[in-house]
């Protein structure tokens, strides 16, 4: 019986943006599209940042930018890489779709996107899931995939407080859009991870003595 295929730990965004221009890639991104759309509109109140593996075939309404990743380098709007020439807090909501890879990658959009992230902002995280049969479709490419537990990690030591239970997302194994999202990522071909930079820090600090005021005056 054949071993399933090995996943690189670094990851390789250019490859990865090459394979969802592939009908199998193409229905991850279409099965993510109801999900992306809620969670950038979470927030109507600020704008919100997109960042995807290839240009999106549909839109998403409310203020944003969306920015598709190309090696290690972000296009749209704007042309950047790391750091993100954007301001600290600005944004809802943010969406990571497919454009992080492991420890070796250098853009460090984890840790970028926690910055313009507005407390009580949320940002969500669409990654492979390495259990599903559907990982044969991507067999060979080198692209990044990990369990949950691993994402949320790094979510916490980029500063976020991830959500206990993730939502698996995609098709199992035909190459066709599922609508249909899941508590848990189970054998579908992605998950969602969500996580909220909080508006306190997440270690409790150390309350401090009360100030000692002086004793009143006696009244004349």
């Amino acid at each position: 019986m054949p071993t399933m295929p090995a996943i690189s730990p670094a990851g390789q965004p250019g490859i990865a943006r090459d394979w969802f221009e592939t009908p199998a890639g193409r229905a991850i991104l279409d099965s993510e599209h109801a999900l992306v759309a809620e969670a950038l509109g979470s927030h109507p109140g600020l704008p919100w940042l997109w960042c995807a593996p290839r240009t999106p075939d549909a839109q998403v309404e409310g203020r944003g930018l969306c920015l598709v990743r190309r090696g290690d380098r972000l296009e749209g709007p704007v042309h950047c890489a790391s750091p993100l020439p954007l301001p600290s807090e600005a944004f809802g909501a943010v969406v990571l779709q497919h454009v992080i890879g492991g420890r070796g990658d250098t853009l460090g959009l984890l840790e970028e996107a926690a910055r313009v992230l507005a407390p009580g902002g949320h940002l969500w995280m669409l990654v492979l899931n390495p259990l599903t049969p559907y990982r044969w479709r991507w067999r060979g490419t080198g692209i990044a995939s990990a369990e949950p537990l691993t994402w949320r990690r790094r979510m916490r030591e980029a500063g976020l407080a991830p959500d206990a239970v993730s939502r698996g997302v995609g098709p199992s194994w035909r190459m066709q859009a599922v609508a249909e999202v899941q508590d848990g990522p189970g054998v579908r071909a992605a998950y969602a991870l969500r996580g909220q930079k909080r508006h306190l820090p997440l270690t409790p600090l150390r309350s401090r003595p009360a100030l000692r005021l002086p004793a009143a005056a006696p009244a004349a």
